[in-house]
């Protein structure tokens, strides 16, 4: 298997893992952070992973991307903010729909460079997947903490 084969591997257990603990959420309020319930954070790694799959569907359809522009705190808070009102199933449905274009366009041969965000660096596909994986692995450990409390 391929590193990138490894890393997309790597990325599919820690969202199997994800969505395991949001399907059995007990309640999506359960406060995870100060400012962020359980279903804020899903919401948060939505809206990145919605980004990532924008831009790979843009790159391999040969489309400029247009990655996100801004602060990581406006950027991270105007994502939450942006998707409140849509019911924890609908959050959790736009999350494996972005997922599944990753999933689908990772491998693409035009891909050398992803974007993140203007004013970041490009990462190759495998530092991307990393990214990510570090990512919703970060914020899947406190959910789990704070259902544990």
């Amino acid at each position: 298997m391929s590193i990138l084969g490894s890393k997309l591997d790597e990325l599919n257990t820690t969202v199997a893992h994800l969505i395991d603990v949001y399907r059995a959420l007990p309640d999506p309020d359960v406060p995870v952070y100060e400012l962020w319930s359980a279903k804020d954070v899903l919401v948060h790694l939505t809206f990145w992973h919605e980004s990532f799959a924008r831009n790979l569907d843009d790159l391999v359809n040969g489309r400029k991307p247009s990655p996100l522009k801004g602060r990581l705190i406006d950027l991270n808070q105007g994502g939450v903010d942006a998707m409140a009102h849509l019911s924890l199933a609908d959050v959790l449905g736009r999350f494996e729909a972005a997922h599944a274009i990753i999933q689908a366009n990772i491998f693409n041969p035009t891909l050398t460079l992803i974007p993140y965000k203007k004013g970041s660096r490009d990462y190759t596909p495998e530092e991307h997947l990393d990214i990510v994986n570090a990512h919703i692995n970060e914020h899947l450990r406190d959910v789990r903490k704070a259902l544990k409390r």
